[in-house]
């Protein structure tokens, strides 16, 4: 038997999640396949088959493992089944033969794994998007009928929680997982340890949309990539970063560290919790280059494949709750870092313009900031200035006025 134990992931993690496995107790596996995935407080890792042979699992999915625990065993003195085959995809659908009270046949589709429906009441959940878990079924063997759906939709305002019926009283408990324990230590840490204020501002997006709408086929068609927001937000703060270093700085002890480029982390949601993997040296990216890099690293953070490396070392952070929908909030900074810039979604609005009420597509900007390090001048200055930047965005090509440089003011 060959053991195969949870490896060292960083000298400060001390404990990991199973979060799953990928292959079943008592399967065949080949060598370097990947057998589990773990979590640590950090991020998700898998491990792998180090030999060929039978799986034996040692663990359970959601157990605390020490560095160092057996996770599972490897027998490579086993001989491997005939036929068997490497994975075994779970049907979608299935297809059952039922025999109803008059003692004909009746097909049955399996809507989830545990739910069944009726053909004409499967149509119906499917064309009107109807939670099947919150469907009471009256057929035999928990099939789901077509009145038992028609009843549902009559009553849609008596809603039922996932996975339970009306009116219940169920109350759910669940382990808090190693990344979930990490960002809320993290969130109580940066708010009792910095003097964290927030100051708001609001960016006319129009320009920038104009450009999105007449370069995005272009753009994506030289480059493989669409032509997002983030890349101009991306670039505004790097220059903005480097007019005004403390908000790209760092409290160490009794120093201040400043940081000569702009690593900028930026705040990826997941099922799993919140990820703030790092664009290294914006400063000296490209649009494209920012955009490939947040494909990137927003693939990897929803497929839980970001490294150590990608996840550390970040010197200013930029969150996008518009996404969600939110159109104003206090982004909390994330340490060891000073600052985080709050985008959020863009709506028209009407606007004063040379004395004309004009409607304008707009976005509320909100920068958290440490007033340890930097002051009001700077964080107000900072933001003034990116907003500078997105609503002008020619002067992103080398950070000042075209007109300005020409004749030196």
């Amino acid at each position: 038997m060959i053991d195969i134990k949870v490896p060292t992931v960083g000298e400060s993690i001390n404990e990991v999640t199973l979060l799953k496995w990928t292959k079943p107790d008592g399967a065949w596996v080949e060598r370097d396949d990947v057998v589990a995935e773990l979590e640590s407080e950090k991020a998700t890792f898998e491990i792998n088959a180090e030999k060929a042979g039978i799986l034996k699992q040692l663990a359970k999915e959601n157990d605390s493992l020490k560095i160092g625990d057996i996770v599972c065993q490897i027998d490579e003195t086993a001989t491997k089944p005939e036929g068997q085959k490497a994975d075994s995809p779970e049907p979608i659908a299935v297809k059952e033969k039922t025999e109803n009270k008059a003692g004909t046949t009746a097909t049955v589709v399996s809507v989830t794994n545990d739910i069944k429906a009726s053909p004409v009441a499967a149509a119906i959940i499917a064309d009107k998007k109807v939670n099947p878990q919150s469907i009471t079924a009256s057929g035999s063997g928990g099939r789901i009928l077509k009145d038992d759906v028609l009843k549902a939709i009559s009553n849609p305002a008596k809603i039922a929680f996932n996975g339970t019926e009306l009116n219940s009283r169920n109350v759910r408990k669940e382990k808090m997982s190693n990344l979930r324990k990490t960002i809320s230590r993290r969130l109580v840490e940066s708010k009792n340890t910095t003097a964290m204020l927030t100051t708001f501002n609001e960016v006319d997006m129009g320009r920038i949309m104009d450009i999105r709408t007449k370069y995005k086929e272009k753009f994506k068609e030289l480059h493989g990539v669409n032509l997002g927001f983030m890349s101009f937000f991306a670039k505004a703060c790097a220059i903005a970063l480097a007019e005004w270093p403390s908000v790209n700085a760092s409290i160490d002890s009794d120093e201040i560290t400043y940081h000569d480029y702009a690593d900028i982390s930026i705040a990826v949601s997941t099922p799993r919790g919140l990820t703030v993997p790092v664009m290294r040296n914006v400063e000296s990216m490209s649009m494209a280059d920012v955009e490939k890099k947040v494909v990137e690293l927003a693939g990897k953070a929803r497929d839980n494949k970001l490294t150590m490396e990608e996840l550390t070392g970040g010197t200013f952070t930029i969150t996008n709750g518009g996404v969600f929908g939110s159109l104003m909030s206090t982004p909390i900074i994330n340490l060891p870092q000073s600052a985080i810039l709050g985008m959020h979604k863009i709506q028209e609005r009407p606007m004063v313009v040379s004395g004309q009420v004009v409607v304008r597509s707009m976005m509320y900007l909100a920068l958290s900031y440490d007033h340890r390090i930097i002051d009001g001048r700077e964080s107000v200055s900072f933001l003034v200035r990116v907003k500078e930047l997105l609503e002008n965005p020619e002067l992103l090509l080398f950070g000042k006025d075209p007109v300005k440089t020409l004749l030196e003011v």
